[in-house]
C-alpha cells in the first residue's frame, strides 16, 4: 500500500535533480557587443574574451563581436534594454567609461539597475601620449603648457566629452596645478574608439591622446606614439616597465579602467549565474592570464553581487569627482 507513495517520492526527487542539473545550458553561439568601432578597448575586450570562451569550450561554436558605436556606449546600452532584454546569449563590453557616463546622467532615461553586471577581468590603466615628433618629452612639460594656456593642447580619446578618457586629463591637470576655472577650457575631442583618436595624433591633427595602455601599446611598439605617463600606482610589468608613472612626475593621477561585461536585465538567474561562473573560470585560466600579460592588463577581478556593489560605488564616486571639476551640477 505504501509502495506507490515511495515511487512517487523517488520520481519527484529524480525529476527535481534532473531539472536542477539542466537548469541552464548556454546556446552554441554567443554575441558580444563592443560599443565602439574596431580597435578600441571595448573591441579588444569582446574579441579577446570571446576567443578564450571558444578556445576553452565554454561556447561550443563562436562568439561574434558586433561593433555598435555611439553616445559613448549609450547606443549599445539602450539596444540591450529595449531590444535584447532577455537574451541569455548576449554579453556587452563595459568599463569605467560606462560607469562614468552613467554617473554623469549621459544615458538619458537609463541607469545602472537596468542591466545585470557580470564581472570584470582586469584593469587597463590610463595613459597620456603624444606623437613621436611632439615637442613634449614628459607629462610635466605637457601640463606646464596647459597651466600657461589651457587651450594649448588638444586631446583626443575614445570616450565622449566628459567621459573617462576626458576625466583622466582633468584629474592629472587638477593635480598638476591647473586652476579649477581653467579645467573646463582644456580641449578634448571624442572619437569612436581609441584607435581612431591615436590615428589623429600620429597624423598630426591633434596634439595628445588620452586613453588606455591596451589601445596605445601597438602604436607605441611601432614607434609612432610616445607615452608620457601611465596613470597607475606603480610602473607596469615588463615589457611596459619603461613607461614612467604620473606619480613619478609629481602628478597624483591614478586611473584604472576595469574591463568587463553586463548582460540584459531580463535573463534568468540561472543564465546570469552561468555567465558569472564562466567569467570566474576565464579569469583564472592560463589563456586569459597570457592575454593580460601581453596587453598590459593588471589584476582586477570582481563578479556577481560583489561586482554590482563595486559598480554602484564607482558611479557614486565619479559623480562626486565630475561635480567637483564642474562637468555636472
Amino acid at each position: 500500500m505504501k509502495f506507490p507513495a515511495v515511487k512517487t517520492l523517488i520520481a519527484t526527487a529524480t525529476f527535481a535533480l534532473a531539472a536542477q542539473a539542466s537548469a541552464f545550458e548556454q546556446s552554441r553561439t554567443a554575441e558580444c557587443i563592443a560599443p565602439a568601432n574596431p580597435g578600441g578597448g571595448w573591441d579588444f575586450t569582446c574579441r579577446s574574451v570571446g576567443k578564450v570562451l571558444a578556445d576553452l569550450g565554454y561556447i561550443s561554436g563562436n562568439v561574434q563581436t558586433v561593433n555598435m558605436p555611439g553616445a559613448g556606449g549609450g547606443v549599445a546600452f539602450a539596444h540591450t534594454i529595449s531590444k535584447r532584454g532577455d537574451d541569455s546569449a548576449l554579453i556587452v563590453a563595459a568599463s569605467t567609461a560606462t560607469t562614468t557616463r552613467l554617473a554623469q546622467g549621459q544615458f538619458v532615461g537609463m541607469d545602472l539597475d537596468m542591466v545585470r553586471w557580470v564581472g570584470a577581468l582586469g584593469a587597463d590603466y590610463g595613459v597620456i601620449a603624444v606623437s613621436k615628433d611632439s615637442p613634449y618629452q614628459t607629462l610635466t612639460e605637457l601640463m606646464d603648457a596647459l597651466k600657461a594656456d589651457p587651450t594649448a593642447v588638444k586631446f583626443g580619446g575614445g570616450s565622449a566629452a566628459g567621459g573617462w578618457d576626458h576625466l583622466k586629463v582633468l584629474i592629472a591637470g587638477r593635480s598638476a596645478g591647473i586652476e579649477k576655472a581653467n579645467l573646463p577650457k582644456v580641449k578634448y575631442l571624442a572619437f569612436n574608439g581609441g584607435a581612431e583618436a591615436i590615428t589623429q595624433v600620429v597624423g598630426g591633427h591633434i596634439e595628445a591622446f588620452t586613453g588606455d595602455i591596451s589601445e596605445a601599446q601597438g602604436f607605441m611598439e611601432s614607434g609612432d606614439l610616445k607615452v608620457l605617463a601611465v596613470l597607475s600606482e606603480e610602473r607596469l610589468p615588463a615589457p611596459l616597465d619603461g613607461i614612467p608613472t604620473a606619480r613619478e612626475q609629481n602628478i597624483e593621477a591614478v586611473a584604472p579602467n576595469w574591463r568587463g561585461f553586463y548582460v540584459p536585465k531580463g535573463v534568468s538567474d540561472e543564465a546570469y549565474q552561468w555567465w558569472v561562473d564562466t567569467m570566474d573560470n576565464v579569469y583564472t585560466s592560463d589563456n586569459w592570464q597570457d592575454v593580460m600579460q601581453k596587453n598590459g592588463l593588471m589584476p582586477f577581478h570582481k563578479t556577481g553581487a560583489d561586482f554590482s556593489t563595486f559598480v554602484k560605488g564607482q558611479v557614486d564616486s565619479i559623480k562626486e569627482i565630475s561635480t567637483e571639476i564642474g562637468l555636472i551640477k
